[in-house]
């Protein structure tokens, strides 16, 4: 990396989510020097409360971005779940990492999994359900299995474990 890309403090840095993840940033950042914006929704986050500037708007809301973009020298995301278009746009002007890209494919379960396989990289055996016709039989190598949702899950939630097909079933309704 040359001296010019190095992001030197006392520069502000953007963040797309505000929880507890976003507040060890933050934390991290202020101990390095550095600055921090943080658009989150939620007036209470826990990041947002630390943070240098908190811009409590959605996180498509086009004043919002077009304030991180003016004010940030570059933008992180502090989970998967922001709008990849929301990064997309940023990047026009500033640096974003990870990229609007790796944000999508990691939105979604399914992607990403695709993703590693197609990489040449050993994946847990997977089925796609998107429907209880695409549940596997008993006897299938699946089981037994986490039965997870493709989007929106995190820390356990959107998730079951299943033994078989009755339960898969169950837990798929």
């Amino acid at each position: 990396m040359s001296q010019r890309n190095v992001i030197l403090p006392p520069a502000m840095l953007g963040m797309l989510g505000g929880g507890q993840l976003g507040r060890f940033f933050v934390i991290a950042a202020h101990e390095m020097g550095y600055k921090v914006t943080v658009l989150d929704p939620d007036k209470n986050s826990p990041a947002g409360k630390i943070a240098d500037v908190h811009i409590c708007a959605k996180y498509d809301d086009a004043d919002a971005l077009k304030l991180i973009a003016e004010t940030c020298l570059a933008v992180t995301t502090e989970f998967e779940n922001v709008p990849a278009s929301s990064l997309e746009h940023l990047a026009k002007s500033i640096p974003v990492r990870p990229s609007a890209n790796s944000v999508a494919i990691a939105q979604h379960r399914v992607s990403e999994k695709n993703f590693i396989k197609n990489a040449g990289l050993p994946v847990a055996p997977f089925a796609v359900i998107d429907s209880d016709a695409d549940i596997p039989a008993d006897g299938s190598e699946i089981y037994p299995a986490i039965l997870k949702v493709a989007r929106f899950g995190y820390d356990g939630k959107g998730q079951a474990r299943v033994a078989n097909s009755v339960e898969a079933k169950k837990a798929f309704a």
